[in-house]
């Protein structure tokens, strides 16, 4: 009886687990999705991203993360931590997300489709130097850390299967 109850708990923890999987461009064709619908698909960040900034003597402003000193500069640093939350706030253009992990119409993050890694959805940066890469949030100007620069968009398979659109197509009304 022990091990039916212990085999049956562990059927429903491994039950309730998130089937994560990198978001693709195939998937979204795949599943005939336009731009509203993947604007209501939950997304998650597969890595960490770590985005900072170095302060000037007289900046004061911190937008959302923490002030700390490197190499006797003051940083300000903002992390979004693997597993976080993020919605589709904009699709510019295709192959293209803004991605948002917080409130707020200037947080967001850019996200589009990388070949050389399976075309998944991959953060995205106005430059890369040294593994770094410079990207825009809330206004100002941050880098990355080396290993931000594979952070992809996963989706839970497990949610996706089930969504459901449902559709009519209207039969037109004619003069009586």
């Amino acid at each position: 009886m022990r091990k039916l109850i212990l085999f049956i708990s562990l059927l429903t923890l491994l039950g309730s687990c998130k089937n994560l999987v990198p978001y693709t461009d195939a998937m979204k064709k795949q599943h005939n999705w336009s731009n509203e619908q993947v604007k209501r698909i939950q997304f998650y960040v597969s890595r960490d991203i770590v985005l900072h900034r170095e302060l000037t003597e007289g900046s004061t402003e911190i937008v959302g993360g923490k002030i700390k000193t490197i190499r006797g500069k003051k940083v300000d640093e903002i992390l979004i931590q693997s597993g976080t939350k993020g919605v589709v706030t904009d699709i510019p253009k295709e192959n293209k997300m803004l991605v948002s992990f917080e409130m707020g119409d200037d947080k967001y993050l850019s996200f589009g489709v990388n070949p050389n890694v399976g075309d998944k959805y991959v953060l995205l940066a106005s430059d890369w130097k040294n593994e770094m890469g410079k990207v825009h949030y809330s206004g100002n100007e941050y880098y990355t850390d080396p290993d931000s620069k594979y952070a992809a968009l996963l989706v839970d398979l497990r949610k996706i299967d089930q969504m459901e659109v449902k559709q009519h197509v209207a039969k037109g009304r004619k003069v009586e």
